[in-house]
């Protein structure tokens, strides 16, 4: 049976295997037809009112791309092997990002199950990979995104995200999915055609927005949630990070959100395991995770990029764009974060030049996705350059004993070099041609504004050649001292319920000058952040870990510049 929403046009034929067969209109304009013969590995494309072929807009299969035929899938033919597999919850837990097409040389789901012993020995909990649905040509970042409901065949198409997936939780990790629901892609969208998908007047940098609101929103709403339930159910996905919910343009009663958590809830309930939602946003509103039940949209977590902003700061001496909001306020700005979440929870943002945020030190630390460095926080930069291994050194032993749940970025835990830039694979020769200045202009006033003197070619094959990581790095002494330290980290995290205790209030920070001390239940956390030595007065305590070999406890703690220790009381 061949269906398909299309409720503004007059006639509608499903093509497969080279004919065209009438289909029959339904309520709600949903149009349907059965083919004799047709079945899993059949290609189609839907025609309406006479024209040209297209795609299904839930296709489930795209295996000759964006501009191709799609092609039955059948989800139950799959054999899974993770029946005894019953879920993770996000507290206590580590997520690690990365992006299939350059976490390995082959960059493909095969090639990443290959590496999860790996993740395994670091001790992450969540394995997150950025967008896998069809895209231009052969490289992406994956938010260039549509056909939504399928994934790339350029990593292994939807066998292959299974077979990751049911690697995954063979190895007792838990795996969230990044999926775009603000916009789709420029190249390959075939969706308005089929009905009101678009918001008439609403759009963001990236495209023209979705329509969760308008007239024929009930629909299009159902497309998105069905989408994310997908994931889910038959691809036995652990959760979605859902990108930008800011630009979701949303004026309902009940938002998107809301009723996707909804619907989320009640498939975790029917599945008997945890299913986890994790929105980004940058309005520092804490109703994005705060429970249905008292008036929030009920998300178990959102990306907090105070904590990173302070981090790179503190770490980086770096103040442009955004930064200087934070670097201005050293080392308040950081003791904030750490015990309160947000810096701007309804203070004066010099960036934005307005009061941002609201308060969120009653929120529980868990909710929080924090993180040193990501796919944005390296990508957006012109030459995708990553954190100096010193700093970063620093910057994780504050981010994995802190309250919330860290997030680490692929290749950090060993201090890889290889940058990540921003890439693409535009087919059309004016997306390609007019790629570089479109993502320059995107981050005009961000302190880029060499963007053009020193970013690649977005669309080279050799800007994503590049960002591949160099797993050889690993047999190089200082990365393997590099693995050790977010090793120890990472086990100390787990072995100490202090470290992961997401209460906030049980947080308190002590700070003056260049270093500040973070107490943690029996544990404290003592960071340099400046370039000359400190000595501080502790009570009697062991130390536990220390980033630098000349941290020394005599019975004074001495630190050298830009080091840190964890001591025990």
């Amino acid at each position: 049976m061949f269906e398909v929403w299309a409720p503004e046009a007059g006639s509608v034929e499903v093509e497969a295997a080279g004919t065209r067969h009438p289909m029959r209109r339904g309520p709600g304009g949903w149009w349907s037809a059965d083919v004799p013969g047709a079945g899993h590995g059949t290609d189609y494309r839907f025609r309406l009112d006479g024209g040209e072929p297209l795609p299904d807009p839930r296709t489930r299969w795209q295996p000759e791309g964006i501009f191709g035929p799609s092609r039955v899938y059948e989800h139950d033919r799959f054999a899974w092997s993770d029946g005894l597999w019953t879920g993770r919850s996000l507290p206590g837990s580590i997520i690690y990002e990365l992006h299939i097409g350059t976490f390995t040389p082959a960059g493909t789901f095969e090639a990443a199950i290959e590496k999860l012993d790996h993740l395994v020995a670091l001790g992450v909990g969540f394995v997150e990979i950025m967008p896998v649905p069809p895209v231009p040509g052969g490289r992406n970042w994956g938010y260039d995104g549509v056909d939504l409901w399928a994934v790339t065949d350029n990593y292994g198409g939807p066998d292959g995200l299974k077979r990751f997936v049911d690697a995954c939780h063979r190895q007792g990790l838990g795996v969230i999915l990044d999926v775009v629901y603000n916009h789709l892609g420029p190249s390959g969208n075939f969706l308005a055609p089929f009905g009101p998908y678009f918001h008439s007047s609403a759009s963001s940098f990236w495209g023209q927005a979705v329509n969760l609101d308008g007239p024929g929103s009930d629909e299009v709403r159902r497309y998105f949630i069905g989408n994310a339930l997908q994931w889910l159910r038959d691809y036995h996905i652990d959760g979605l990070r859902l990108d930008a919910v800011h630009a979701l343009h949303d004026k309902r009663a009940t938002h998107f959100l809301e009723e996707l958590a909804a619907e989320v809830d009640a498939l975790a309930a029917t599945l008997g395991r945890p299913l986890t939602l994790i929105a980004e946003s940058d309005l520092n509103d804490p109703r994005l995770m705060t429970p249905r039940e008292a008036g929030g949209y009920g998300l178990a977590a959102a990306w907090d990029d105070d904590v990173h902003h302070a981090l790179h700061t503190a770490v980086t001496g770096e103040r442009h764009g955004y930064y200087d909001d934070f670097a201005e306020a050293l080392p308040q700005s950081l003791a904030k974060v750490l015990t309160s979440a947000y810096y701007h929870d309804g203070t004066y943002s010099a960036f934005r030049g307005r009061s941002h945020g609201r308060p969120a030190r009653h929120v529980p630390g868990h909710r929080f996705v924090v993180c040193v460095q990501n796919h944005d926080q390296i990508g957006n930069r012109a030459e995708g350059d990553r954190m100096d291994p010193g700093a970063l050194r620093l910057a994780a032993g504050l981010l994995l004993t802190s309250p919330f749940t860290p997030m680490l970025f692929m290749g950090e835990e060993w201090g890889a070099r290889t940058p990540f830039l921003f890439f693409t694979d535009h087919v059309e020769p004016a997306l390609r041609e007019g790629e570089a200045d479109r993502r320059r202009r995107e981050f005009v006033g961000f302190g880029y504004d060499d963007w053009a003197e020193k970013a690649p070619d977005p669309g080279e094959e050799m800007t994503f050649l590049r960002s591949k990581l160099d797993w050889s790095e690993l047999e190089d002494d200082a990365h393997r001292a590099h693995l050790d330290w977010y090793r120890a980290l990472i086990a100390l995290r787990r072995a100490h319920p202090d470290l992961s205790d997401p209460r906030l209030d049980r947080v308190r920070v002590e700070h003056d000058g260049s270093w500040l001390v973070v107490h943690r239940g029996a544990f404290r956390v003592a960071a340099n952040l400046g370039n000359s030595p400190v000595t501080l007065q502790t009570e009697p305590a062991e130390m536990v870990l220390a980033s630098d070999p000349g941290v020394r406890l005599d019975p004074d703690l001495t630190l050298p510049a830009r080091s840190l220790a964890v001591l025990r009381t």
